[in-house]
């Protein structure tokens, strides 16, 4: 990984929203991959929305969305993809599961950081089948 950036992160939550109340999360992601296979480089696109499932006495949900963005330099990219005939990179899916996997657990830390404090404070982004991210 040669960088990251976080893009966006905003959390919004009702003024009368009981934290307490909270008793699981609804998650949603999704994961792009772009390819500059002239400089070697991947870029991962990793969204996240979060919304809290309440109990009782919430009427409103809290919500959470995070946009990242990771550049990967690999080294031997040649061996792992090619063109197809309708001019589309195809990745070994060994690459992609990588890719996929380090991008998605490095969210998990950032996320776990950032959400101290707010009514998704005990949400921990759930460890996953990296195949999911990529519907493999």
């Amino acid at each position: 990984m040669i960088d990251h950036k976080l893009l966006s992160g905003q959390i919004e939550t009702p003024e009368e929203f009981m934290i307490e109340n909270v008793i699981d999360f609804d998650v949603e992601n999704t994961l792009q991959m772009s390819f500059n296979l002239d400089k070697n480089l991947v870029k991962v696109d990793f969204s996240v929305i979060v919304k809290t499932k309440s109990e009782r006495a919430n009427d409103h949900e809290a919500q959470g969305s995070y946009h990242f963005i990771y550049i990967y330099r690999i080294e031997n990219i040649e061996a792992l993809t090619k063109k197809s005939e309708t001019n589309l990179t195809e990745v070994d899916a060994r690459l992609a599961t990588a890719l996929s996997s380090i991008s998605y657990s490095t969210s998990r830390g950032i996320l776990l950081t950032r959400m101290q404090g707010t009514a998704f404070q005990h949400f921990i982004l759930p460890i996953i089948d990296p195949g999911r991210l990529l519907k493999i």
